[in-house]
């Protein structure tokens, strides 16, 4: 919880300082390991040189000691009788490091028992030397069996430890591999949960600024995490609500001005009706004039103030959609079917294709929508003319396409042809005038769902208008 107060750069910085301290800490595990593996190996490899170092001491020695007993015999030399005794010495003491450094001791005790029948010849008197000296001779043969066996005791023992330190080297790998693994599955798992909890609060920024967008401003922005993002939803929530007043303000403007207008509108309007009515006197055919004049424009101002609060009304609607699995198929049908009076009325003929495509729409809007675009093409299609409705279930979306046979979108229209209360300059001559809201209010209900509504470039005469649904 005190972590969560923290700033997200400092959120940020603790979760690097984790993920590479995770890392660093098998790294340096990993090299603290290698330099105590490199130092077994030195050990082992100087362990192994002293091991051939002493045995071939040991088989040099041994020679010196022949060639000096065996002189000292023939020549009864006191000299080299000495010189028998340091080379016997020096033997001894490369025997005693063989012993220490692992050299079985049934060897050593071999080694020594030889030396010791051969001290007794070599110290006889000078009655009997020649004899003794080839005694001495037979003896120093079987010492060389003797240095020979003790040489191959130590390439086994270099070897059996050569194998036991590549065992231990193989299995320190192989550890040192897991930890090295096992370090960064912990970093990418701490990485990932670190990353899912940091990323969490802005997902849900993204939705408020959305849900702002999209003008649903009843639910409040709520958003737990970082102090810095907190402060955000915050600044947040008090634009939703400040977009709040002003939408109530806009709304309440719009019904007093348009309660300010249609009560002086409608006197005006029963002023004219008694005027014409003559109740105020006979009318000359100029002052008749004057005030068809006068009716028309009122009907015509308070068409457009009810237009307005239509309008009005079928924004703020857009805001609370009911969304119901419903069939799209058999909603163009239901309003084809509805309209059917008024183009048949006008000898106009309706097309429509496409297979059932259930989504979760408000039947209600979306059927509005739908409506609007076909009464506008039957109020411009010729009579005669065809009407094509097809229905697509696209990747991702579904496209409900419309097309008349009309006069088509002047080129000028084209960019301002959703605007309220504006109107194309190909009006038809037999009809009234529209009040220019029917194409913003479908406008307003297809991208209340998400979609949008588009002016196609229609390969034909008329115009082609195309509403794209999201499918979630």
């Amino acid at each position: 919880m005190r972590l969560a107060r923290l700033p997200f750069r400092l959120l940020l910085l603790v979760a690097f300082i984790l993920v590479g301290g995770l890392l660093g800490g098998a790294a340096l595990r990993s090299v603290v390991l290698l330099e105590r593996l490199m130092a077994q190996s030195q050990a082992s490899a100087a362990a192994a040189l002293e091991l051939t170092a002493s045995a071939q001491t040991l088989a040099e020695r041994t020679a010196d000691m022949e060639r000096a007993a065996r002189q000292s015999l023939i020549l009864g030399d006191a000299v080299l009788r000495r010189r028998y005794d340091e080379e016997a010495a020096n033997a001894r003491a490369a025997l005693h490091r063989l012993a220490e450094q692992g050299l079985d001791a049934a060897r050593v005790q071999r080694w020594q028992d030889q030396q010791h029948a051969i001290d007794p010849l070599v110290r006889g008197p000078a009655e009997g030397a020649l004899e003794r000296e080839r005694q001495v001779a037979q003896r120093f043969r079987e010492f060389d069996t003797v240095n020979a066996a003790i040489a191959r005791e130590v390439q086994q023992l270099i070897t059996t430890r050569n194998r036991a330190l590549a065992e231990r080297l193989e299995a320190a790998r192989a550890r040192m591999t897991q930890q090295v693994v096992l370090a960064i599955g912990l970093a990418a798992l701490l990485a990932g949960a670190l990353g899912v909890w940091l990323a969490r609060p802005f997902k849900r920024l993204e939705e408020a600024i959305a849900g702002l967008g999209q003008n649903r401003l009843e639910e409040p922005i709520d958003i737990q995490g970082p102090a810095d993002v907190r402060r955000l939803a915050q600044q947040l929530d008090w634009l939703r609500l400040r977009l709040v007043e002003l939408d109530a303000d806009k709304a309440r403007f719009l019904r007093h001005v348009s309660h300010e207008l249609k009560t002086p509108l409608a006197a005006v309007r029963e002023a004219v009706a008694l005027l014409e009515e003559g109740v105020a006197g006979e009318l000359n055919s100029r002052q008749r004039e004057v005030t068809r004049i006068l009716q028309h424009n009122a009907a015509v101002l308070q068409e457009r103030i009810e237009a307005l609060l239509r309008f009005n009304a079928a924004a703020f609607e857009a805001r609370q959609l009911h969304r119901a699995p419903t069939d799209l198929l058999a909603l163009l049908q239901d309003h084809v079917e509805a309209q059917r009076l008024q183009w048949q009325a006008k000898g106009v003929r309706v097309v429509l294709d496409g297979r059932p495509l259930v989504l979760p729409v408000d039947p209600d809007k979306l059927g509005t929508a739908v409506a609007n675009l076909l009464t506008n093409a039957i109020r411009y299609t010729p009579p005669g003319g065809t009407i094509h409705i097809a229905l697509h279930d696209a990747p991702g979306r579904a496209s409900i396409a419309l097309r008349d046979d009309g006069p088509g979108i002047a080129p000028a229209d084209r960019e301002r042809i959703f605007e309220p209360f504006y109107r194309g300059e190909r009006q038809p001559a037999d009809a009234p005038p529209g009040t220019g809201i029917g194409l913003s209010i479908v406008q307003e209900y297809v991208a209340a769902h998400g979609g949008r509504v588009a002016l196609l470039d229609a390969p034909g005469p008329g115009a082609q208008f195309r509403i794209d649904l999201p499918h979630a």
